[in-house]
């Protein structure tokens, strides 16, 4: 019988020494910026996926990503609810519509995978329509990756714990206030809702061809390299 996959499973690691992750973030990210050049150079476009509980750090995973890379390489697409025009279209036009030409970089800060989440638990899709929904989303990075995309896609997980800590910083923070919304407390009363549907798409869209990251980022230091190695890692062996 296949294992379920449990995000209550994860192990997370020790928490990286400030001095410890200076040394580590400058190396990978400039093997990150040369990386991305030899894509370019080689006519293989990348797609990134960052997909996470609210606070979990993806913004700043991604502004450390990209740091060193030139900025013409790649773009990072923020995906929030589709507009009147989108939601005239199939759910999936909006996002092969920013499918990067070849040897160039899109980062989707939330991505196609709304579908089984969000609209999922919020009732934005009806249930035949989020469970069909595996199988189109499959079909479709098969068809980028068949095109000669390379396909990354993470998720960062933190504990209900941590993300209530992150949110009272938040909220006692002036600076940062504006981070924090109703709808992210709202998201939290459904913590559990959302944890199984993570774990079902997970478990249903990991495959071969554009496989889950699942990053332990309780700590944000471990999280940020554990992106940057793994985006190094993949376009190593993918290039």
């Amino acid at each position: 019988m296949k294992t379920l996959f449990k995000l209550s499973d994860l192990v997370y690691p020790k928490p990286l020494e400030k001095s410890e992750y200076k040394l580590i973030i400058d190396e990978i990210q400039e093997k990150a910026r040369l990386l991305s050049h030899l894509a370019n150079k080689k006519k293989r476009g990348v797609v990134l996926v960052f997909e996470g509980w609210d606070a979990a750090g993806k913004g700043g995973a991604i502004r450390r990503l990209t740091s060193t890379i030139d900025p013409r390489l790649y773009k990072v697409v923020s995906i929030a609810a589709p507009n009147d025009v989108e939601k005239k279209h199939h759910y999936l036009w909006r996002f092969w519509t920013r499918i990067p030409r070849a040897g160039y970089t899109t980062i989707f800060d939330r991505s196609w995978y709304g579908r089984v989440l969000v609209e999922r638990i919020e009732g934005f899709a009806k249930e035949e329509e989020w469970k069909r929904a595996y199988n189109e989303i499959i079909f479709f990075e098969e068809d980028l990756k068949d095109s000669g995309i390379i396909i990354i896609k993470y998720w960062l997980q933190i504990t209900k714990e941590e993300q209530l800590e992150r949110f009272n910083q938040r909220q006692n923070d002036p600076m940062k206030r504006w981070k924090l919304t109703d709808e992210d407390w709202r998201n939290r009363d459904k913590w559990d809702l959302y944890e199984e549907a993570c774990e079902e798409m997970i478990q249903k869209t990991n495959k071969p061809n554009a496989p889950w990251i699942v990053v332990p980022a309780n700590d944000k230091y471990t999280a940020r390299t554990m992106v940057i190695q793994e985006f190094c890692r993949i376009l190593e062996k993918e290039l």
